[in-house]
């Protein structure tokens, strides 16, 4: 999954499900913006007559269907950041991870909504999200897809993940849902609008315009290039322009038959990425490096540099991966 700028909203990763054969994005984020108005006035009424917030105005732990996903995630993902959990019955590791997501789902107080789907039940959603192990988690903000992690975590590590969600949330599409985060003093800081060309080059790369969006983006790094929001917005964009052309069948059959066909294996690794999967992405191209030589070696190596772009630098998983790295080359 980040904070503010590893551009974690990104529409894109759009790749591993269409969500817009759910509900269009765009409908999704008109409606966040009259939720945030609804919000803002009251906000302002209760100021006006002291008294105390309301608590968030639906459950914060829930199990959704095929039938209830369109209104249960897509459309409240407009108020609230939705956290989707895929498991089943017979998951060890599912049975670890589901209490402390509900656990930290009631402490966060309405900063996010937790949405439990069972595949067995529900195999067309898995099979749309193109969940290939579970648990996986995933994030629905504003109708827009957020990849988050594969695999158990610990509490720490879901805490973190959860506080840049809704840090993403909150400054990216003003979404705040609910009270404040544990531990705060009030609700969060109001939404303040982004420098104009690296909010149009967020535009693009949100209505899929990703030639656009790799320009506009470029663009402020030439007048910025320290901009660590638009570098990893690049990375972004790129990512999905490689992906958008794949036949994921084709791909993934080619890297498995030729470990050491290089171009398959980058190609993968896009995939595994834009699917949510990143330390199965990150594991591939590490093992790439550590099979291969010269040119090879570099063109993987560099593919893995761009990929820790994307998740961004303070995620627990591209740390390790540096590390992974580290060993393979020296």
């Amino acid at each position: 999954m980040q904070p503010r700028n590893s551009r974690l909203n990104s529409s894109a990763l759009r790749g591993a499900v269409d969500l817009a054969a759910v509900k269009a994005a765009g409908e999704a984020a008109q409606k966040a913006e009259q939720a945030r108005a609804e919000r803002a006035r009251q906000a302002a009424a209760a100021g006006a007559d002291g008294s105390a917030p309301q608590e968030a105005a639906y459950p914060l732990v829930i199990d959704v269907t095929e039938e209830t996903f369109e209104a249960e995630v897509v459309q409240r993902s407009a108020e609230v950041p939705v956290v989707v959990d895929f498991w089943a019955e017979w998951c060890g590791p599912c049975k670890q991870l589901s209490p402390i997501l509900e656990r930290l789902a009631e402490e966060y107080s309405g900063r996010i909504v937790l949405a439990k789907i069972d595949v067995d039940a529900n195999q067309l959603i898995a099979q749309q999200f193109g969940i290939q192990g579970i648990p996986a988690v995933m994030a629905v903000v504003a109708g827009q897809l957020v990849p988050l992690f594969q695999g158990a975590e610990n509490e720490a590590n879901v805490r973190k993940i959860l506080d840049q969600l809704i840090a993403v949330a909150e400054q990216r599409f003003g979404i705040v849902g609910g009270s404040a985060a544990p531990g705060g003093e009030g609700p969060a800081a109001p939404y303040v609008p982004e420098d104009p060309a690296l909010a149009a080059a967020h535009e693009a790369l949100d209505r899929g315009d990703l030639g656009g969006a790799i320009q506009a983006y470029e663009n402020v790094l030439a007048d910025q290039p320290g901009s660590a929001e638009a570098k990893l917005g690049l990375a972004q964009a790129q990512l999905l322009r490689r992906v958008e052309s794949l036949e994921p069948q084709a791909v993934r059959a080619a890297a498995a038959a030729d470990p050491k066909n290089v171009a398959a294996q980058l190609d993968a690794a896009d995939l595994d990425l834009v699917g949510g999967h990143v330390e199965d992405a990150f594991g591939r191209l590490v093992d790439t490096v550590g099979r291969t030589f010269g040119e090879d070696r570099d063109a993987a190596r560099l593919r893995l540099l761009e990929l820790f772009e994307v998740i961004g630098s303070d995620d627990p998983r591209v740390t390790a991966a540096r590390s992974a790295l580290a060993r393979v080359l020296f």
